[in-house]
């Protein structure tokens, strides 16, 4: 149970000002001018975030099938659920890459992967990246965006008219280049990953298994014979992919839809031990 919920099932109407991302409590109804501080207001069976009124069971808590990481109010829009799409071609895209790079069925040359990466992968992931901003959700918004401009610039350093592998004379060259490529896409999912901790462990375990996922190919890239790494990278990239695979089946099974449904699995709250 997060900080802000713990605070809710107190009996006592409390007054949270929430400003640069730090919370502190105060006592009566005072208003605030400033654009960076959120009032959040617990009053009985509603939830107030700043001018906006809530019903406590109306709040979104953290769900890998919507991407939301954390309790919020619900969605402003009357749209559909986009992270779904976003998960599945971010998964299969992974899945199939994955494969080769395990060299399953002694397949090594990835390019079968372009044409996914370009228009699954990419601009799939991307039009749902930009509903989910649309939704309000900044982490879903940003992390499918994000993924779906990953596998666009993959996927050019395999198309001949960009030109980016030919400007590399030195294969070793472009080796360690890729490699540089891989580990900023670490660092970017590593602080993703970090946002995640007071989700779900399906959603958590999507984030953690990709920052190993771009560590290990990294250090394949950098590496003369580093076959065996890419391997490992392979098999953590398939974790990842299942993962994704399993948060959209999250986000689409209902029991309207299926009869297996998925229940979310909380992360254990370090703040409140």
């Amino acid at each position: 149970m997060s900080d802000l919920e713990q605070q809710y099932q107190q009996e006592q109407d409390h007054h949270f000002v929430v400003k640069n991302g730090q919370e502190s409590q105060g006592a009566g109804s005072a208003h605030y001018k400033d654009n960076n501080i959120t009032e959040v207001v617990a009053d009985g069976e509603y939830i107030q975030f700043g001018n906006e009124k809530y019903r406590r069971d109306e709040l979104v808590e953290a769900f890998g099938g919507t991407l939301n990481p954390g309790l919020a109010p619900p969605p402003k829009h009357n749209l559909a659920n986009p992270a779904p799409l976003g998960l599945s071609g971010f998964a299969l895209t992974t899945f199939l890459l994955s494969l080769i790079n395990v060299q399953a069925r002694g397949v090594t040359i990835p390019n079968i992967v372009v044409g996914l990466a370009f228009f699954y992968g990419g601009a799939a992931q991307l039009v749902a990246g930009m509903f989910e901003i649309a939704l309000g959700n900044t982490f879903g918004g940003v992390a499918l965006s994000s993924y779906a401009g990953f596998w666009g610039g993959w996927a050019a350093l395999y198309v001949d008219s960009f030109g980016i592998a030919a400007a590399y004379e030195d294969e070793r060259e472009f080796a360690n280049a890729v490699g540089i490529f891989l580990v900023g896409w670490f660092i970017f999912t590593f602080f993703m990953m970090l946002m995640t901790l007071k989700s779900t462990v399906a959603f958590f375990s999507v984030f953690f298994f990709l920052s190993i996922t771009f560590l290990l190919l990294a250090i394949a890239e950098f590496k003369t014979d580093g076959i065996a790494i890419k391997k490992a990278g392979g098999v953590f990239g398939l974790l990842t992919a299942f993962a994704a695979w399993y948060n959209a089946y999250a986000g689409i099974a209902n029991s309207q839809n299926s009869y297996i449904t998925v229940k979310a699995i909380h992360l254990p709250d370090l703040q409140a031990r």
